[in-house]
């Protein structure tokens, strides 16, 4: 990082999707990813358990994530592999992980008495563990939670083997951020409602694409 202000750095790196799935059978899955920037770029990859500030090198998860630092040319791609290495995790529901990348732009050439801003720009994605042979269908889990009026909020109940995502929540005309529910697990929202009244939101599917859902709530 260096100091203010003539000129700044945007990031250049952009990664194919907004999730990872990689089934229990797979040898590995590949994430593509881009520099649509005009300079190169160095990239540090790996995968975390959802502790956003761990370092790197302290985190032990059951992957192997290659080539783990690399430089990528400007308007080229590079091919990330994930292979799964084993360990004790469900197989009668999903786990979540995340994976992170962190873009290190090239050094700028400044003149001596040019000031700039330098920046390093990390993006981070779910990356879900599913095991094969799971019941329902992933993109159907939204519809198959149920919702409960407890006081001034809302608590989820997902009865699926899935993790739901949701981007909003909307009832009777207020709106909140949504969150995501853990498989077999609940969650409460802050947003009120009644027995009876209808709930609509949006959710994330297997693709990234954001889909609508509505529900009443019990």
């Amino acid at each position: 990082m260096l100091a203010l202000f003539s000129t700044y750095s945007l990031a250049s790196v952009v990664i194919t999707g907004t999730r990872v799935i990689y089934p229990s059978d797979a040898k590995e899955v590949s994430v593509k990813i881009n520099n649509v920037g005009t300079s190169p770029v160095l990239l540090q990859s790996w995968i975390d358990k959802g502790d956003t500030d761990a370092q790197p090198s302290s985190i032990q998860v059951p992957f192997v994530l290659t080539p783990p630092m690399n430089r990528v040319e400007a308007g080229k791609g590079q091919t990330l592999r994930i292979s799964y290495a084993g360990g004790a995790l469900p197989m009668d529901k999903e786990s979540v992980f995340w994976l992170n990348v962190l873009e290190v732009p090239a050094k700028k050439q400044a003149k001596a008495d040019e000031n700039f801003l330098q920046m390093a720009f990390r993006t981070r994605i779910k990356l879900f563990y599913r095991p094969t042979g799971l019941e329902g269908v992933a993109n159907d889990a939204a519809k198959a939670v149920t919702w409960q009026a407890q006081g001034n909020s809302l608590q989820a109940t997902n009865p699926t083997p899935y993790y739901v995502s949701f981007v909003t929540i909307k009832v009777n005309g207020k709106e909140i951020e949504g969150d995501m529910v853990a498989p077999r697990g609940t969650l409460t929202f802050n947003l009120p409602g009644k027995a009876g009244s209808k709930i609509t939101g949006d959710f994330v599917n297997d693709y990234g694409a954001v889909n609508p859902f509505e529900a009443v709530i019990k």
